[in-house]
């Protein structure tokens, strides 16, 4: 499950994601960093937790890992949940950390980012282009 910020809402995310109870976490064998929150005193299950950051925004991208990767004869690296409902709520709760951590309404944080004032309708006369 993903979600994009703007970058203003989120300027250090290693210090928003660290109040949140996430580690750093640097994969072994890919060397790709992310973050973790273990949900036991076990490794797993885990929320797992990538960040991708432009000049205009910062984006979560959080999955749960159910248990430690099976590389061999799997089609899957690992079982994850990408959209479950636990998912969700905790991608709600990191929203709220947006909040509280950038001084903005809940409102603000949650915005999405839309489509028509991106790309606004062209304007037409009161007519509504009938000449």
């Amino acid at each position: 499950m993903k979600k994009a910020f703007p970058i203003h809402l989120i300027p250090n995310p290693l210090a928003l994601l660290r109040k949140a109870g996430y580690a750093p976490f640097t994969d072994p064998k890919s060397g790709e960093d992310s973050y973790v929150l273990r949900l036991t005193a076990d490794y797993y299950p885990r929320f797992h937790l990538y960040v991708e950051e432009t000049p205009s925004e910062v984006t979560l991208s959080l999955h749960l890992d159910q248990k430690k990767p099976s590389y061999r004869g799997t089609a899957h690296k690992h079982s994850g949940d990408y959209d479950s409902p636990v998912v969700e709520r905790e991608l709600e709760r990191l929203v709220r950390w947006v909040a509280v951590d950038s001084g903005v309404s809940l409102d603000e944080a949650k915005h999405e980012k839309d489509p028509e004032i991106e790309n606004p309708p062209e304007k037409r006369s009161m007519f509504g282009g009938i000449f």
